[in-house]
């Protein structure tokens, strides 16, 4: 019995990775946004307020595409939805650097979220396949969320090493997707070899327009209710402060152009081991109280680093050794937020069957994306009317809000009666 437990993990270990590596090469590619914004301005001649649009490029297609995902994907099956998806923005990795402009830049955002929300609906619905119960669950999702977090500080550095400092109007920096591409036929191959037993994941409903109002019965749930409201403003202050870092530190710090986007790879970084410690602390403390510490640090630390970077002006010839503290202690605030996002998502999801997952992650990637482009367009629009600092400091607002939803969310869980499953007269 023993051996065959092991056998049975090991043979789960290349989708596992797969999935990790799907997870890190779409952060790299998703949260470049604030990158490419910096270079957009600097080398193709685009303004802030027509950068700010930028985002919506990505996460409006993923809102669309992820009605259709969630509903077409137990069907297609959550393997081959990957590798399709990863396919098309392959593609488009392969287009840029050939075809370098702004319209280029919008083009692969907007694949790369229709892309995405395939991608993220068939990552978390296989996670459910590859556990069994709701540690489990926890355990694997904050791990893929932490390397999704790896992926966009890696991404940070791999951009910012192809920026020429020397010349503002190089696009040099377009060769950086060849790398990427390179990196997706990689993990295809890696998918085209991976097993993955979908059969519990099947919908047993007559077709695509049945799953999608399977999904739809979803939302009037309280329990679901309050957790879309909290994930749309999560991903409205994690997305207004990804997106707009590295300007901000190139325009307000004024550090030089490849040191903002580094400077800004601290908050991804944080990001990922803020998740990667929820997994040891959640273990001595309940996740409500976990999570609204985490919220209260996240305020200090708007309200102690932001005055330190006013006045600054540190030139061209800024070093790390040179960089004023707010640029080290800003990002920090990824600690404290990183947690919120994965232990939602797995409270919610261990709370229903297996065959309801993709229909729920539909939802939840819809208003994730929704939350996305609304904190980048608000942040990027008062960064361009008034300035950066502000611009963070009207964050407060919806951190307070996020306080309010989490209290409603441990109140819903708490009372919440199991959800049963969506499908008709299924025999367990």
């Amino acid at each position: 019995m023993q051996t065959t437990t092991h056998s049975s993990r090991f043979g789960d270990l290349p989708i596992k990775l797969a999935l990790l590596l799907v997870y890190m090469v779409f952060a790299i590619l998703l949260n470049s946004v604030g990158t490419v914004i910096q270079q957009s301005i600097n080398s193709l001649g685009a303004t802030a307020r027509s950068a700010a649009y930028l985002d919506s490029f990505k996460d409006l297609p993923v809102a669309i595409v992820s009605f259709f995902a969630a509903s077409m994907l137990p069907r297609l099956g959550y393997r081959r939805g990957m590798m399709i998806a990863l396919s098309a923005i392959g593609a488009m990795c392969v287009a840029a650097p050939l075809m370098p402009s702004f319209w280029t830049m919008k083009l692969l955002f907007a694949m790369a979220g229709a892309s995405f929300a395939i991608g993220k609906v068939a990552v978390y619905s296989t996670i459910g396949l590859l556990t069994k119960d709701q540690r489990g669950h926890g355990s694997l999702t904050t791990l893929i969320e932490a390397m999704f977090q790896i992926g966009v500080f890696a991404g940070a550095w791999l951009f910012a090493a192809f920026i020429d400092n020397d010349d503002p109007h190089s696009l040099a920096w377009f060769h950086v997707y060849w790398i990427l591409a390179a990196i997706i036929a990689v993990i295809i191959l890696l998918l085209a070899v991976s097993s993955l037993d979908e059969s519990a994941a099947q919908s047993h409903r007559d077709g695509p327009a049945q799953d999608f109002i399977a999904m739809l019965k979803l939302v009037p749930k309280r329990m679901v209710l309050v957790f879309i409201a909290s994930a749309f403003i999560y991903v409205l202050i994690e997305q207004g402060i990804s997106t707009w870092l590295p300007t901000f530190n190139n325009k307000v710090i004024h550090l030089p152009a490849a040191m903002s986007v580094q400077a800004a790879s601290i908050f991804f970084g944080s990001l990922a081991v803020g998740r990667l410690l929820a997994s040891a602390l959640l273990r001595r403390l309940g996740w409500y109280v976990l999570l609204n510490i985490g919220l209260a640090a996240m305020a200090a630390l708007v309200a102690i680093s932001l005055p330190l970077a006013e006045g600054l002006d540190m030139g061209p010839d800024a070093t790390w050794y040179s960089a004023p503290f707010a640029a080290f202690l800003f990002p920090l605030i990824g600690l404290f937020m990183g947690p919120i996002y994965p232990v939602m998502c797995s409270t919610l999801l261990s709370a229903l069957p297996k065959s309801d997952h993709a229909p729920m992650m539909g939802l939840i990637v819809v208003f994730s994306a929704l939350g996305g482009t609304t904190g980048s367009f608000l942040t990027g629009r008062i960064f361009a009317a008034f300035d950066g600092a502000l611009a963070f400091y009207l964050l407060l607002v919806p951190m307070a809000l996020l306080g309010l939803f989490l209290l409603m969310f441990r109140r819903s869980v708490g009372t919440a009666e199991p959800v049963p499953s969506l499908e008709p007269n299924l025999v367990h």
